[in-house]
């Protein structure tokens, strides 16, 4: 593991008071563009560039006509620190991999925003010492990309961690002011009763700090979900949270929500459908409401048949469904029309491919580092990190990559 640089301290994140977008924009070399509405900014789907057998985005771009991205996840670095880093791992400070995929986006006139934080691993907030060296950690990401956009995800443990919530809701706010222009949602875990009572912690010191994102924008599934009435339920419910919060009236509350959806088969086993999507979207656009997106474009695709829709999967759906279907509906979201496709009456599978052969099979009681290959349940598996006893395909964000049937 690389020796990684600690996090700028609060006289850094100071000095960058006065620089503003336009100067950090015009002096990184990104291949930055002019930003695009916000609206595109609000209905970017996540895509995780590095991990999860990535897609092509211009082949999705061409597809579906999506022009917005929200790469997921800056993290802590895994040996500690607080420098930005993709998934704990690659430091932002070093990185072209990434850098390549936003070149590749902004040369077809697409854009991106970088999501923070996400399930798994260490966050900056967590790491760091306090709000002025979160937000400085944070600006490194924005000066180097070229960032109109950036996104809080908030969830477990960092929620219930209330110094972590104070540190990137501060970070937040020093961004925002530091960053005119810059497009900020703030995402977290959604309940049948809006959110939970961490939820509910973030939004009150969102208010002690004085602090307005573009939106807040709650997560309804995995949570005893069942399609689009019980998400729409959720979103109502949320509505009256910011209300009774923030003292807006419905439509002011509205104007500040938004909705992060997962396509296909959740993590828990809840199924949404393209159906499911469109409601929620009409529900949405109805309420005029600030965001709409999902998770993700890496699952934004039919599981071959040797899946059988029966596992939810980093890399496919689970549902039966044509490339990029779900991504369209992020198009609509934005005000654009998606390209037409000749309609199929069944979506064509994709073949199943030659298995291959199985590695040696896993063990619960062996010691597992990251480049270690396995099989389980007739799938090889790659271990993205240290393991021991740690299931492969328990979780979408355990340790284990899915290399495939064997």
């Amino acid at each position: 593991m690389r020796r990684l640089r600690a996090c700028l301290g609060a006289a850094a994140a100071v000095t960058l008071a006065a620089a503003g977008t336009t100067a950090l924009v015009a002096s990184n070399a990104s291949g930055a563009t002019s930003a695009l509405g916000n609206r595109w900014y609000a209905a970017a789907p996540y895509l995780m560039p590095l991990d999860n057998d990535p897609p092509d985005p211009a082949a999705i771009m061409d597809a579906s006509g999506l022009k917005a991205f929200q790469l997921a996840f800056v993290l802590a670095p895994n040996g500690g620190g607080c420098s930005p880093t993709w998934g704990g791992t690659a430091p932002v400070s070093s990185d072209t991999a990434v850098q390549n995929v936003i070149s590749t986006i902004r040369a077809k006139g697409g854009d991106v925003s970088v999501s923070i934080g996400g399930y798994g691993g260490t966050k900056l907030g967590q790491a760091c010492a306090d709000a002025a060296s979160t937000a400085a950690a944070y600006q490194q990401v924005i000066t180097k990309y070229g960032l109109h956009a950036i996104d809080f995800d908030l969830e477990e443990p960092e929620s219930e961690n209330t110094a972590a919530i104070r540190n990137e809701i501060g970070a937040a706010k020093i961004l925002q002011q530091n960053n005119p222009g810059l497009y900020v949602s703030v995402t977290t875990a959604g309940t049948a009763d809006g959110t939970g009572w961490f939820g509910k912690q973030m939004l009150l010191e969102a208010k002690s700090q004085g602090f307005t994102p573009n939106n807040f924008s709650i997560m309804p599934f995995d949570g005893g979900f069942n399609g689009a009435a019980s998400q729409t339920g959720a979103l109502t419910n949320f509505n009256a949270i910011l209300r009774s919060t923030f003292g807006w009236d419905e439509a002011t509350a509205y104007a500040h929500e938004g909705f992060s959806g997962m396509n296909g088969r959740s993590d828990t086993g809840e199924y949404f459908s393209q159906a499911d999507f469109q409601t929620v979207l009409d529900y949405a656009t109805s309420h005029n409401m600030d965001r709409f997106t999902f998770w993700s474009l890496n699952r934004d695709r039919q599981c071959s048949p040797a899946d059988n829709g029966g596992r939810t999967s980093g890399t496919c759906s689970s549902v039966t469904q044509n490339s990029w279907d779900f991504a369209k509906y992020s198009v609509k979201f934005a005000g654009a029309t998606p390209p037409s496709t000749t309609p199929t009456p069944t979506p064509t599978p994709t073949p199943t491919p030659t298995p291959n052969s199985c590695k040696t099979a896993w063990s619960s009681g062996a010691v597992y580092t990251a480049g270690n290959e396995v099989s389980y349940n007739k799938h090889n598996w790659k271990a993205k990190w240290w393991t021991q006893n740690e299931v492969p395909g328990a979780s979408e964000w355990g340790p284990w990559q899915d290399e495939g049937a064997c």
